[in-house]
């Protein structure tokens, strides 16, 4: 069973738009895995194992609504292997969707890996706050 992605851990993108991806992270995600845009301006990283999931229960709706989220998801979406020193090439396409120039923070998400700029992980920290998500949790049923 898959461990969870867990932590932060900021990070600089380099002049060959490597990222580094921590040991922790890379160890659960495996040698090669998916990076692709879906939400909030940052980039989503999952292993193969998750990605093979979110595109079966994708596959599962009918395909006049499937057709659109599977076009978005695999256009956008990068094969990528890290290189001996755990670093990651991001293509510029979804640098500027993320708006990561140099500093970027690396975000265990539970089942896959967020990647954002770090304007706009702080931006995101902000609006979460312990109201809010307890709110959400009370909508779920907590």
């Amino acid at each position: 069973m898959l461990a969870t992605l867990v932590g932060h851990y900021p990070h600089t993108v380099d002049d060959k738009n490597r990222l580094f991806i921590p040991v922790k992270h890379r160890d659960q995600l495996g040698e090669s895995f998916i990076i692709t845009q879906l939400f909030d301006k940052c980039i989503s990283v999952y292993s193969m194992n998750e990605w093979d999931k979110l595109t079966d229960k994708i596959n599962e709706l009918p395909q006049i609504e499937a057709r659109d989220i599977l076009l978005f998801l695999f256009s956008n979406a990068v094969d990528v292997q890290p290189d001996k020193q755990g670093r990651i090439i991001l293509s510029q396409e979804l640098r500027e969707y993320a708006e990561i120039e140099k500093n970027a923070v690396v975000v265990g998400a539970g089942n896959h890996v967020e990647i954002w700029s770090d304007k706009n992980w702080a931006d995101k920290k902000s609006q979460m706050n312990s109201a809010s998500i307890l709110d959400k949790l009370r909508t779920l049923g907590f």
